[in-house]
């Protein structure tokens, strides 16, 4: 979700995973099995998405380095530089023994072609692994039930974010369900307020109303299948359900008019949420160190947040969440220093490492992360969050990243067209059956 999105605050990438397998699947025909990765003797190089966020790692590794014998060799590559560099490395001698990535569809080319390690026997009998997590981070980063991805920073939840002032002026509570939405809606519609802001030229931005849709009236299941390879699941009666309905937002005008041309990367959805233009904004969790940055004020006096409401008759769970768990670290198959990666990756479980990213701003996925929240920016968001995804049952990653590039671009196109009326909720469900 969020093609090229850099996150405000913990500046943690969003890059679809679209972009990713594309990238990377050019390479994996090149990429030998050979011995080794070409690290030199006694080191592993780790390479990691450049950002303010580095400077948690380069300090994890500095620590690991003190009492291993192989060392630890951070690569910092700039943002816009990582997709290609990290596509280069892989075709060649010198590939990394240890990499950043989104889980889902950005590792898919290289689990498919054998290239990355295993790593599910090694969360089932190291209890730091097995135990350090949040159990729905560790699944959702994994393909085919096998674990590819130990969690390295923070989580993203989509949330539901709101002006807590205008609801107070008008006398509503936050939604919990789909009448108490469309309640919300009327009434401000009723004062000339839109009821949700939307950055619609990001498809990524609308996603996140279907995600959500889907979850809540038929459950993670549907899209599980999705993600697995089954096309034919987009023909399962909730996928119609979730487009039908996202259709009725847009004709009642939950969005207002002219969200197909507000940006959300360009700051147009955010601040017509923070200058009371917009009541609510279905987004990530970055929404808020967002509004913090471009509208401190109304960030302290304003914003509020909570879950999607459910929907009546739906079968998934209320406490489930969409969007983006974590990143994650994998370990290249051709490493010569297997146990060592493992042992680094195992220090993302300490409660050292969890502290610097709540120093950071972030929330940490791991299972100790609780006692540590009370020291972030802001406590009373931090926990909310953390106990979001604590007791999520699912947690379903972000479809655009989930699905492999031959799926997901033409998916949020199909996504874009819904939403601009160029097509039906049943054209949507034809289009996307017949992605293959």
């Amino acid at each position: 979700m969020g093609s090229g999105f850099l996150r405000r605050g913990t500046g943690t990438a969003r890059w679809t995973a679209a972009l990713a397998a594309t990238a990377m699947a050019a390479v994996l025909a090149g990429c030998g099995s050979g011995s080794g990765t070409g690290a030199a003797e006694g080191t592993l190089t780790a390479y990691v998405y450049g950002d303010d966020a580095v400077k948690v790692q380069q300090a994890a590794v500095d620590e690991f380095n003190k009492t291993s014998d192989v060392k630890v060799k951070l690569v910092s590559v700039p943002g816009a530089e990582y997709v290609n560099k990290l596509r280069t490395a892989m075709g060649s001698p010198n590939a990394p023994d240890v990499f950043f990535n989104w889980g889902g569809g950005s590792i898919k080319p290289y689990v498919d072609a054998g290239q990355l390690v295993d790593l599910s026997p090694h969360f089932q009998k190291d209890e730091t692994l097995r135990r350090g997590f949040l159990p729905s981070i560790v699944e959702a980063g994994s393909l085919d039930g096998k674990v590819y991805g130990v969690p390295m920073r923070g989580m993203q939840p989509v949330m539901l974010f709101y002006n807590k002032s205008l609801f107070a002026e008008n006398n509503l509570q936050p939604p919990k369900t789909w009448d108490d939405l469309q309640k919300a809606i009327s009434t401000f519609k009723a004062k000339k307020i839109t009821p949700f802001a939307l950055g619609g030229t990001d498809a990524w931005t609308q996603l996140m109303w279907l995600e959500y849709l889907l979850d809540r009236i038929g459950g993670p299941e549907v899209f599980k299948k999705i993600q697995n390879g089954d096309s034919s699941a987009w023909g399962d009666p909730a996928v119609l359900k979730a487009a039908q309905t996202t259709r009725q937002l847009i004709d009642d005008g939950a969005f207002g008019k002219n969200f197909n041309s507000v940006s959300y990367s360009k700051g147009g959805a955010p601040a017509l949420f923070a200058q009371g233009k917009a009541a609510m904004h279905l987004m990530g969790s970055w929404e808020y160190s967002t509004q913090l940055g471009k509208a401190p004020d109304f960030a302290k006096k304003d914003l509020a947040w909570t879950a999607f409401p459910t929907v009546a008759g739906g079968t998934g769970d209320p406490g489930n969440v969409v969007g983006n768990p974590t990143n994650y670290w994998s370990v290249n198959a051709r490493t010569k220093h297997k146990d060592a990666a493992i042992d680094f990756l195992k220090s993302m479980a300490s409660k050292e490492y969890s502290k610097a990213l709540v120093d950071n701003g972030d929330i940490p996925t791991t299972a100790n992360a609780s006692q540590l929240l009370q020291t972030s920016p802001n406590p009373g968001f931090a926990e909310f969050q953390y106990k979001m995804v604590q007791l999520a049952p699912s947690f379903t990653l972000s479809w655009d990243q989930a699905l492999e590039a031959s799926k997901a671009t033409p998916m949020l196109t199909e996504i874009n067209k819904l939403f601009a009326g160029k097509s039906t909720p049943e054209q949507f469900v034809e289009a996307l059956k017949a992605l293959k």
